[in-house]
């Protein structure tokens, strides 16, 4: 059922990130559906629902600090706009989903690694592709993507391990 489960999932991720690179606007319903299927597959691998909620309120913590530093950042330093210009509504709500869908410490590595791919790919595609903007919730669902290929692909169980 969680190998069903995940395919599902990273299709629905999929059609974020394809939609987030070709118009950079995401079909509003994918976020919820999102953030349900990964916070399922993380309460069916969780020992108990106690721990479950621990690190899905610890991570969306974390994203919460997250999103407002990256305000006031924006707002004080760069002296700019936040929603819809700095960071898109749809990325936070990726970030929420992403917070959902693993124990904290899986979550904090994860993140911070599909944080690091997303730049640098957009490093590398600004050239070719003279991007303005970053479509980080299609860059960081492509990673998500690849991570869930890896666990299907070789069968690795220390996803949701804590």
């Amino acid at each position: 059922m969680t190998t069903t489960l995940t395919v599902l999932t990273m299709a629905c991720i999929g059609c974020i990130s394809v939609q987030d690179f070709k118009e950079r606007k995401v079909y509003w319903w994918l976020f919820p559906l999102v953030m349900l299927l990964l916070g399922y597959l993380h309460f069916l691998n969780s020992s108990d629902s106690w721990v479950f909620l621990n690190h899905i309120s610890l991570n969306a913590l974390l994203v919460s600090m997250i999103i407002c530093i990256l305000y006031l950042f924006t707002r004080i330093v760069a002296k700019k706009k936040f929603l819809n210009h700095s960071l898109g509504l749809g990325d936070i709500l990726f970030f929420y989903g992403f917070a959902l869908g693993f124990p904290t410490l899986t979550f904090i590595i994860l993140f911070s690694n599909a944080i690091l791919f997303s730049l640098f790919v957009f490093l590398i595609l600004k050239k070719k592709r003279q991007l303005k903007t970053v479509p980080l919730a299609g860059f960081m669902g492509s990673f998500l993507i690849l991570m869930f290929f890896y666990v299907l692909i070789f069968k690795f169980p220390l996803l949701y391990a804590y």
